[in-house]
């Protein structure tokens, strides 16, 4: 219970002044005390949602599915209040999975089923800050955004922003001192799973003495695979580095969670504050789980079995994540709830606790009656999902999944495995999930559900985990493909170690030294800052390929002259492209340099990788 504001105290008199005997003094005293002891019984409840990335459903210590996790604070916050072992986000991917979140709606509702999709539906909605900004919340965003232009995430209803997911600076709005600053990039030095902690309890202590809502969103155990030594030295045995790397970074954001905990109670908040904490969906293992060097593309680590699939499938492994609810004196502690849940349940429990009344937009439900014996029976009499070719419903314990043309049915309690298919043995069941199923996908843009087909990589899958068709491992290895990568710039032609001051580049015995990034989908041209040094000159540049072209075109690179010297230097390149590009090299002097920093900016929108050693 928080203190009384101080007009609070002032209502209630003097207990001297007051004379208790005739009834006519009492009845104002009591008056006032019910004024007073009334506004703080009715004091708005605090909600703290966490959102981690690409994050297998059995990875916390308190599934007791795997032992070489080191997840105290996360099993503590299980124990104080609930483990959903059947909680579901709504989609197996990352853009449509935080849409449905922030908004509480399938986010098929408004247009956003793939990260592909266009934001537009997305930025028609209200999301859950919107909505609570209206009753006198103060709102917060923290981590990855991944729902557009991160300086802009204030249009969404966040007021504090701290938009960190990655070792270099981001947009901000308060610094974590706690001084409220003008939405600019910062740079704090730190690993950015530290900083979000962080930058969580500065919130904190901003907004102690109003209800805040706070949205911390951890880019873990998402590649790149970038945990400091600290993490790592906790996990010494043999293992493959992968998952060391993904166990190192679960246990950085368990650190945050206690130390967010911690401070709750010690400002005796924790009894007024619900906590949810859940994956956006399920691990990204690329079938084989290789363990290649490096913290670039492919397998995370993290693992979903024995859950079947992983991300980018509608089967368990894509879409089931861990799911914790902490609200001690209000939910009972210590239960494992096996009621099927889903994400989109966040946004209309926190609109009711705030005070609203749900509208029929969310599509979720209010948790809390349910989590407190209050309401009996399961929240949901179906979950329903839909994405790209892919769609699901789950009714008790049955499952329909769709893929393309292809249909199976589980009893997803008998076999949550998803091992047997009894499509055959149970046509009613069949066809009364179909039916319901597509009578939903009509509410949905676009409407329906005919038979869309599957992609190469989606149909491997299926035919992997669902079919028993399984897939070789690949002869050439991640290894070959992937060397180590730094904030996803990969090195070519060149010796790379990461020094405090930056990354040390050595040329190669043949070949100009350059880093390569794709997934970049900036459109025209922009304006490139290099900050390094070296000794000796040369030239510097950026090269691109641009979404159509199949290789670099020798036309497609901008170089400006470097001059040798001790100091840091910054070279400022203007790169005149055309279209989307999403392919970029950043070519360096043939000799010996430390890159300390590159930053691009297009207008108000802007990019920066710093290659400083974190702390």
């Amino acid at each position: 219970m928080r203190l009384f504001h101080p007009f609070q105290l002032r209502a209630i008199p003097d207990p001297q002044w007051i004379d208790l005997k005739p009834l006519k003094y009492l009845i104002p005293v009591i008056a006032y005390l019910a004024i007073a002891f009334g506004a703080t019984a009715e004091e708005k409840t605090n909600i703290i949602l966490i959102f981690t990335d690409d994050h297998g459903w059995p990875d916390i210590g308190a599934a007791g599915v795997y032992d070489d996790l080191k997840t105290p604070h996360l099993d503590a916050l299980a124990a104080s209040g609930v483990r959903a072992t059947n909680g579901y986000v709504t989609a197996p991917q990352c853009v449509p999975s935080r849409g449905g979140l922030l908004t509480g709606r399938f986010q098929s509702r408004f247009g956003l089923e793939s990260n592909r999709d266009s934001l537009e539906g997305f930025n028609e909605q209200s999301t859950i800050a919107e909505r609570l900004k209206k009753e006198g919340y103060a709102t917060g965003q923290i981590g990855k955004w991944h729902l557009g232009p991160i300086n802009k995430i204030t249009q969404h209803g966040f007021d504090d922003v701290y938009a960190k997911n990655a070792n270099r600076s981001c947009f901000a709005n308060y610094a974590l001192d706690g001084k409220t600053i003008e939405m600019q990039q910062v740079g704090d030095g730190l690993y950015h799973l530290d900083a979000c902690s962080q930058a969580a309890l500065t919130f904190i202590e901003r907004h102690a003495e109003q209800p805040f809502f706070l949205y911390i969103a951890y880019r873990a155990p998402h590649v790149p695979l970038d945990a400091p030594e600290k993490y790592l030295s906790r996990f010494p045995e043999k293992m493959p580095e992968r998952r060391r790397q993904a166990l190192a970074m679960i246990s950085a954001m368990d650190d945050g969670v206690g130390a967010i905990v911690a401070d709750l109670k010690a400002r005796d908040l924790d009894k007024n504050t619900l906590i949810f904490f859940i994956g956006d969906n399920g691990a990204p293992l690329k079938i084989h789980k290789i363990d290649a060097p490096g913290g670039g593309p492919g397998w995370d680590g993290s693992l979903n079995e024995p859950m079947n699939g992983e991300k980018g499938m509608l089967s368990e492994g894509g879409i089931r994540v861990p799911f914790l609810i902490s609200w001690p004196g209000t939910i009972p502690g210590g239960q494992v709830y096996d009621q099927p849940i889903v994400s989109l349940d966040v946004a209309a429990t926190a609109v009711e606790l705030a005070g609203q009344e749900r509208d029929e937009t969310l599509d979720g439900v209010n948790l809390i009656p349910f989590l407190k014996g209050e309401k009996k029976g399961a929240p949901h009499e179906v979950l329903t999902w839909r994405w790209g070719a892919q769609a699901a419903i789950r009714e008790g314990k049955w499952k329909l999944l769709v893929g393309g043309q292809r249909e199976y049915l589980f009893d997803i309690v008998a076999d949550p495995g998803e091992k047997q298919n009894l499509l055959s043995k149970n046509p009613d069941v069949t066809q009364r999930l179909r039916s319901r199923l597509e009578s939903w996908s009509n509410e949905l843009q676009p409407k329906g559900l005919e038979a869309r087909s599957m992609a190469i990589t989606w149909k491997k899958y299926f035919d992997h985990y669902l079919d028993g068709k399984k897939q070789p491992r690949p002869k050439k290895t991640l290894k070959e493909s992937h060397p180590k990568t730094h904030q996803d710039w990969v090195p070519r032609n060149a010796e790379v170690t990461q020094k405090s001051n930056g990354l040390r580049i050595l040329p190669a015995k043949k070949g100009r030294p350059f880093l390569t990034k794709t997934g970049f989908e900036w459109t025209g041209g922009f304006t490139a800052q290099v900050k390094l040094k070296g000794a000796k000159n040369g030239n510097t540049g950026i090269a691109w390929r641009s979404e159509g072209q199949k290789s670099f075109s020798s036309d497609q690179i901008v170089q400006v002259p470097f001059k040798g010297s001790d100091e840091m230097q910054i070279l400022e390149i203007e790169v005149p492209a055309e279209g989307k590009v999403i392919h970029l090299r950043l070519h360096l002097p043939d000799s010996e340099t430390t890159l300390e920093e590159v930053n691009f900016t297009q207008g108000e929108k802007a990019v920066s990788w710093s290659f400083k050693n974190p702390q």
